[in-house]
């Protein structure tokens, strides 16, 4: 499968008329046929329902064509972003973060770098499994996660424990208390996010498993907001980074555990491979963060990074 048969997919769906798709891509109708027919023989079912009135998408066409809506999107701005830093000789550096921790010190490092005059900062909000993948792939050059994953070619780094803490919709009979996980267990519990996993969802689970302690799962979330939301809207509880307090929100209280000793980590990862300037100047960063994250202190990044990448 190539770059133009996605492209000749996208503009039959939008015409739903072969002629018309042919014209558009100027090219003639047997050669854009075969090509969509060869596209669903690859793929291996049918992507649009043929009849005398015209062509309709199949179920299966339609969640086709919104993916590939995003993929040649993404490689549109890719595309785009590579020719400017081509033009203007800047640095590319990616960035990969699972949303819990950027309530914290990321947005630190990240204002550090863009104080870097000839780098360009690519932020991807990626899982800890995804970013591993994008880290191998090149897409990121660093990942900021909360879950070990034992892989050959990633080196990962905790750089500090986390409170877990407890979202609460507001009002509810444990909101003045600093509930233990038993307690915390007699409520439905909302989880996030709900995949890839292993995840952050996955972490949690595990608090409760270790003590034995059954939850009720009642709604998995793919993203922070929207398992927020759910507490908000009093469908349940669940357990956050204490970072995530700093998201005020109305309709939610925050709470400690009475256990002080259950935390989550902050793993940076990385590829094994000798440092880039940049990556030398975001490891710079982030030992002043991480220092003043155990220390209580939280400064801004005023003269963190005032030595030049090259």
């Amino acid at each position: 499968m190539e770059l133009r048969h996605l492209r000749y997919f996208v503009v039959v769906a939008d015409e739903l008329n072969l002629t018309r798709a042919a014209r558009r891509l100027n090219m003639a109708q047997p050669p854009l046929t075969r090509q969509i027919k060869q596209l669903e023989v690859e793929i291996g079912t049918t992507l649009f329902e043929r009849s005398p009135r015209g062509l309709a998408l199949t179920t299966a066409g339609q969640f086709f064509y919104e993916h590939t809506l995003q993929i040649l999107e993404k490689v549109n701005t890719t595309i785009a972003a590579t020719r400017r830093i081509a033009r203007s000789n800047l640095l590319m550096f990616g960035v990969g973060f699972v949303p819990s921790v950027f309530y914290g010190q990321l947005p630190q490092l990240i204002r550090g770098l863009r104080q870097k005059n000839n780098v360009e900062l690519s932020l991807v909000e990626l899982t800890t499994v995804q970013q591993i993948q994008a880290l191998k792939a090149g897409r990121i050059d660093i990942g900021f996660g909360r879950i070990q994953i034992d892989d050959p070619d990633v080196e990962q780094e905790v750089l500090f424990e986390e409170p877990i803490i407890a979202a609460l919709p507001a009002g509810h009979p444990l909101e003045n208390s600093q509930p233990t996980l038993t307690e915390l267990a007699k409520y439905p519990l909302i989880l996030f996010p709900a995949s890839p996993r292993p995840s952050l969802a996955d972490v949690m689970l595990g608090l409760f498993r270790r003590r034995g302690i059954k939850v009720n799962v009642i709604q998995e979330a793919n993203e922070l907001q929207t398992a927020l939301g759910l507490v908000a809207s009093d469908l349940g509880v669940t357990l956050v980074p204490e970072q995530v307090s700093r998201l005020k929100r109305d309709g939610i209280v925050y709470v400690p555990l009475a256990e002080k000793s259950i935390t989550t980590p902050i793993i940076c990862s990385r590829r094994k491979e000798p440092p880039s300037a940049i990556m030398r100047s975001a490891n710079e960063i982030l030992d002043v963060l991480v220092e003043n994250r155990r220390s209580g202190r939280y400064p801004g990044t005023r003269g963190i990074c005032e030595k030049p990448l090259l």
